[in-house]
C-alpha cells in the first residue's frame, strides 16, 4: 500500500470549494474543488466513473481521457475507500441517467485534475445501509461502521438533539451546572464503578450513576433550576436499551409540584423533538397511573398504540377446580388472560411456537390458550378442568365470542405479568393490532414508593429521595407498603425514555423511610450523613428528572440498538472491541494505587 499525499496536477495547496452533497444543476458549468472517500468505481468502457463520498451526501465523478489523459489513468488505480480531491466542471447529465435516489443525481462532475490524499485498506464489509455484518465484526472495526449512512445519521441526531435540548432547557430558565465525576459511593441499587485513590492509600472514589445527590444540594444552594448533560456510569448487565457508560439530560427545579414538572418535561419534548427530527408531538402527554398500566398492559411502560389489552383472573380462579390455577392464586399469585379477537390467523403450529417460546425464552412454566370456534365451542387442553360458570366469568371479562383465542399466565404478580405483555407486543405487531400512530408519548405516575425483597424487607422501588404523596405520608406509620410516590416516567413507543420525582425536602420524612428500609440511625448518616445536614439547613420543596438521552435519540431515530446511536459503545459483556478495553494495567501502576490484584480461577 502507498501514500501518494503530494501534489498532483497542480494541486498541491488546493482546498475544496463544495462539499459532495451541497452540489445542484444551478451550479453548472462552474468549476469545483471536491474531496472525500471512493465510495464505488466503475469503469465502462474506458470511461471511469466514481461515487464520491463525504458527509453531506455522495456525488458522481466521471474521468474522460478526452478531457485529462493523467487524471483518467490515475483513476484507474482508485479503490474503495481511498482519500482523494477532484477539481472538475459540473455538468447536467442526460435524462436517461439522472438518479433520482441520489441528492445529486442530476448532476456530475467531470474532472480534469485529481490528487489521491491517502490510499487504504480493503474495508472489512460493506459502507452501505445494510452492511451485512455481524455486530461483532462491526464493533471491532468502528471507523469503517461510523462511516455508514445509519451510524452518520443518528449521530447526527444525537448532536441535534443535544443542541435543541440544551437551548430549550437555557429558554426555560434552567442554569447549566457541571457536577464531579469523582464522587461518594452510596446504595443506588446498581454496582459502582470505583476509582482507586493514590493519596489516600484504600479509598475509593465511585464514578457517578447519576448526579442525584448533587443537584439536590444545588437545589439547597438556591439555583432553584439546574440542568447538565452528564455522563453516568453504572455496572450493570448489558442489554440493546442499557451501557455501561451512558448519557443523561439532568435537571431539578425548586418550589414546583409534580404537574409543574410534567408541564416542563411536554416541553422539552415537543420542541426537541421538533428542532432535531421535525417530529409533532402532541401535547398534552396522557398520564397513566402505575397500577393502570399493569393491570391494563403487563408492564410500566406500555406502548398503547399497540391495542390488545390484558386481563385479570384471578379472582375467577381463586376457588376454582383447576388445580393448575388455584394452586398459584392460593400461593399469592395471579391469574391474567390476553384476549385476542379475530384470531384465526394465528395456527395451531403457531400456538405451539409461542409456547415454546414463553417457556425457553420468558422463564414460563406454561402457557395456558383457549380457541373459541366459530360455533362458539371451546378448544383447548385447558377447557375441560373449566366449570360452566368459570367459563362465563371469563367469557364476560375477555370479550370471547367465535374466532377469539385467549392466552394465560398463572404465576408470580412480576413474572405473570412480563409474560404476557412480551406476548402482546409481539402478537400486536404480527397482526397489526395497531392504532396507527407513530409516536406515542405518555407519563406513568403515582409508583409505589416501596418494594418488598425476597426476604420481606422494604427496598426503594426508584431510588431513596422520592418523596411520597401528601396523602400517603400518614401510612408510613402504619401500612408503608401502600405509600405511592411522587415519582413519575416519560415513556416513548414503549420505551423509558427517563424518570423523576419530588424529593423529600423533610429530613424527618427522609429519616423514616431510610429507618423503614433497614437502616439505623448510625447506618444512615454513614451512607447520607451529608445530604440529611443538608435538608436540616433550609431545603425548598424540589423535584427532577432523568432523560435516558441516548435512548431518546435511539427512539427518534428508529434504531434497534442503543449500540448504533454511540460513537464507541461496549459490547454485551462491557468491553470496547476497538480499543481492546478493558485491559490489565503494569504491575507497577497497581503498586502506586496500593492494589493487589487477584484474578479467580476459571471454573
Amino acid at each position: 500500500m502507498t501514500n501518494e499525499g503530494t501534489a498532483l496536477d497542480g494541486m498541491g495547496s488546493e482546498r475544496r470549494s463544495h462539499t459532495c452533497g451541497s452540489i445542484d444543476r444551478s451550479m453548472v458549468d462552474q468549476e469545483v474543488v471536491v474531496a472525500g472517500w471512493v465510495h464505488r468505481r466503475r469503469d465502462h468502457g474506458g470511461v471511469i466513473f466514481v461515487d464520491l463520498r463525504d458527509r453531506s451526501g455522495v456525488v458522481q465523478v466521471v474521468f474522460r481521457p478526452e478531457t485529462s489523459t493523467r487524471a483518467h489513468e490515475r483513476a484507474g488505480g482508485l479503490r474503495s475507500e481511498w482519500v482523494i480531491m477532484a477539481r472538475g466542471v459540473v455538468e447536467a447529465r442526460s435524462s436517461d441517467t439522472v438518479n433520482s435516489r441520489m441528492k445529486t443525481g442530476e448532476i456530475e462532475i467531470n474532472v480534469h485534475e485529481i490528487r489521491i490524499l491517502n490510499s487504504a485498506t480493503p474495508p472489512p464489509f460493506a459502507i452501505e445501509e445494510d452492511a451485512g455484518a455481524d455486530e461483532a465484526v462491526r464493533l471491532r472495526h468502528r471507523i469503517h461502521d461510523l462511516r455508514r449512512p445509519p451510524l452518520q445519521r443518528s449521530l447526527t441526531i444525537r448532536h441535534e438533539l443535544s443542541r435543541a435540548m440544551r437551548a430549550v432547557l437555557i429558554d426555560q430558565g434552567f442554569i447549566e451546572i457541571e457536577t464531579p465525576m469523582l464522587a461518594r459511593a452510596t446504595p443506588e441499587g446498581a454496582r459502582d464503578f470505583l476509582v482507586p485513590s493514590r493519596l489516600q492509600a484504600g479509598s475509593f472514589y465511585a464514578l457517578p450513576q447519576s448526579p442525584q445527590i448533587m443537584k439536590q444540594l444545588l437545589m439547597v444552594a438556591g439555583f432553584e433550576r439546574y440542568f447538565q448533560i452528564a455522563r453516568c456510569f453504572r455496572d450493570e448487565d448489558q442489554r440493546a436499551d442499557r451501557q455501561l457508560e451512558f448519557t443523561q439530560v439532568d435537571l431539578e427545579m425548586s418550589f414546583v409540584g409534580v404537574e409543574d414538572v410534567l408541564e416542563v418535561l411536554e416541553i422539552i419534548m415537543v420542541e426537541s423533538a421538533r428542532e432535531a427530527v421535525g417530529v409533532e408531538l402532541q401535547r398534552p402527554f396522557p398520564q397513566m397511573s402505575y397500577a393502570d398500566a399493569m393491570a391494563r398492559y403487563g408492564c410500566d411502560r406500555p406502548d398503547t398504540r399497540i391495542l390488545l389489552e390484558l386481563v385479570d383472573m384471578t379472582e375467577i380462579f381463586a376457588g376454582s377446580e383447576f388445580k393448575s390455577f388455584r394452586g398459584v392464586v392460593d400461593n399469592g399469585g395471579i391469574v391474567k388472560c390476553l384476549p385476542v379477537h379475530n384470531a384465526e390467523e394465528i395456527s395451531r403450529s403457531e400456538i405451539d411456537r409461542l409456547e415454546k417460546f414463553v417457556r425457553k425464552e420468558l422463564g414460563a412454566k406454561g402457557l395456558g390458550w383457549v380457541r373459541v370456534d366459530a360455533e362458539g365451542e371451546w378448544r383447548s387442553p385447558i377447557a375441560k378442568f373449566l366449570s360452566d360458570e368459570e367459563r362465563a366469568a371469563i367469557t364476560e371479562r375477555s370479550g370471547a365470542g367465535p374466532g377469539s383465542l385467549l392466552f394465560f399466565q398463572a404465576d408470580e404478580f412480576e413474572r405473570a405479568n412480563a409474560i404476557l405483555s412480551r406476548l402482546r407486543i409481539d402478537l400486536g405487531e404480527k397482526l397489526g393490532r395497531t392504532d396507527g400512530r407513530e409516536w406515542d408519548a405518555l407519563f406513568v405516575v403515582d409508583f409505589p414508593l416501596f418494594e418488598k425483597d425476597e426476604k420481606g424487607q422494604l427496598g426503594y422501588v426508584h431510588q431513596p429521595f422520592v418523596a411520597p404523596l401528601e396523602e400517603d405520608i400518614p401510612l408510613l406509620e402504619t401500612e408503608p407498603e401502600k405509600v405511592r410516590g411522587t415519582h413519575y416516567d416519560v415513556i416513548m413507543n414503549g420505551v423509558e425514555l427517563g424518570s423523576g420525582s419530588l424529593r423529600n425536602h423533610r429530613v424527618d420524612i427522609q429519616r423514616r423511610i431510610l429507618g423503614l428500609m433497614g437502616y439505623t440511625s448510625e447506618e444512615a448518616e454513614k451512607s447520607f450523613g451529608f445530604m440529611l445536614e443538608a435538608l436540616e439547613v433550609g431545603a425548598p420543596p424540589h423535584g427532577g428528572f432523568a432523560f435516558g438521552f441516548d435512548r431518546m435519540v435511539m427512539v427518534l431515530a428508529k434504531a434497534d440498538s442503543l449500540r448504533d446511536v454511540v460513537a464507541f459503545p461496549k459490547t454485551q459483556r462491557g468491553q470496547d472491541l476497538l480499543m481492546e478495553a478493558p485491559s490489565p494495567v503494569d504491575s507497577e501502576q497497581l503498586e502506586e494505587l496500593s492494589i493487589r490484584v487477584r484474578v479467580p480461577k476459571p471454573e
